[in-house]
């Protein structure tokens, strides 16, 4: 077991990272003195699995549970699913002090970080993260949000989790295009600021695939303390160091939207997002032509899209332009300078951004 702290002063706190050590999250939670009832906000699959696991380690710890199923996939990440969520936790919440604990990959994730920032104007929560893509990226840092039909997580706030504890184990279960998915943001780590993880994940890409535990968790763990380390220093945005985390995701959400959010997975829509990114470097002469071809074959080995299918150009250049990255009318893109070497440019020409659209078809 590892532990790896997230340096926010009063809002700091523990990402726990092992194998098979979900039976102990209730008495890492009870140390928390967060309450003593906990709101579970699942899907049915993970809770079928996990759910009596976490919620018999709460109760053997003073802790009730109450669970609380939504649709796993990104749909949930709606108005009216927050609303109905928010609707049954008031109801439940009558006379008792309650937390919220996130059991489930990233819609789960930040569903129940929204829910837990608006209820009674903030409550605490737990991450327990059950996908690579979430216990990567998404559970940590503190960003909630829900989707509109016009861009993906555009309604939000920054709402810090109380613990995350990642279970590595749980991976197991997975199939594999939820690791694929995952490894989409692992590759995004590795290319915006560690090369020696890029040169290993080209080594050792198969045996993630594999569910090789040795590998699983070490790059769990390689990825989380890079975005402790970012976040501890920048954990608004405000500085432009937190940017640099948004590598693929600019033209990424954009697919997403441009897919309705059924065509192309977070990871997928990334991997695409990544590609066009690098292409701007390329065209802007920030990347050598090489390492461009080895982070395309890097995707492409893993599964992951290199080219879009059943989505239009043109919604995609539209729909860009709702990134919450623009300052104004000028666009903002995270680029990179080599691998493992990172950078925020603003105003690209509209016509190299074309471009590198469009080669993704």
């Amino acid at each position: 077991m590892r532990k790896i702290k997230v340096n926010l002063g009063e809002r700091s706190y523990d990402i726990i990272i092992g194998s098979g050590i979900l039976s102990k999250v209730g008495s890492y939670i009870a140390s928390l003195n967060m309450g003593s009832h906990a709101y579970v906000i699942t899907n049915k699959l993970i809770s079928k699995k996990y759910a009596h696991l976490v919620c018999k380690s709460l109760e053997k710890n003073g802790i009730s549970c109450k669970i609380n199923n939504i649709k796993g996939n990104e749909g949930s990440k709606s108005l009216s699913v927050a609303g109905k969520v928010l609707n049954d936790l008031t109801r439940y919440g009558v006379g008792k002090k309650i937390f919220i604990v996130a059991l489930g990959g990233g819609v789960v994730g930040d569903l129940a970080g929204f829910v837990a920032s608006f209820y009674k104007r903030g409550v605490a929560y737990v991450q327990i993260p059950t996908t690579l893509l979430a216990q990567v990226d998404s559970s940590i840092g503190g960003k909630t949000a829900i989707d509109l039909p016009q861009a993906k997580n555009i309604i939000g706030s920054f709402y810090q989790p109380k613990l995350v504890f990642a279970d590595t184990a749980v991976l197991k279960t997975l199939p594999k295009r939820q690791l694929q998915n995952g490894l989409a943001e692992v590759i995004k780590y590795a290319a915006i600021k560690d090369k020696a993880l890029f040169l290993y994940l080209l080594k050792n890409y198969a045996k993630a695939l594999s569910y090789n535990s040795a590998v699983l968790n070490f790059i769990i763990y390689r990825c989380a303390k890079i975005k402790a380390q970012i976040v501890s220093k920048d954990e608004k945005e405000t500085k432009g160091l937190r940017t640099i985390l948004n590598f693929g995701h600019t033209i990424g959400h954009a697919i997403e939207a441009a897919g309705k959010y059924k065509k192309y997975s977070h990871g997928q829509a990334v991997a695409l997002g990544m590609i066009v990114a690098a292409d701007i470097s390329r065209r802007l002469a920030l990347l050598k032509d090489g390492q461009y071809s080895e982070l395309c074959s890097l995707i492409k080995k893993t599964g992951l899209p290199a080219k879009a299918k059943g989505v239009s150009f043109n919604n995609i250049m539209r729909l860009y332009l709702h990134d919450k990255k623009f300052i104004g009318s000028k666009n903002r893109f995270v680029l990179l300078k080599s691998i493992g070497n990172a950078l925020v440019l603003s105003d690209i020409p509209p016509g190299i951004i074309n471009s590198s659209i469009k080669q993704i078809f």
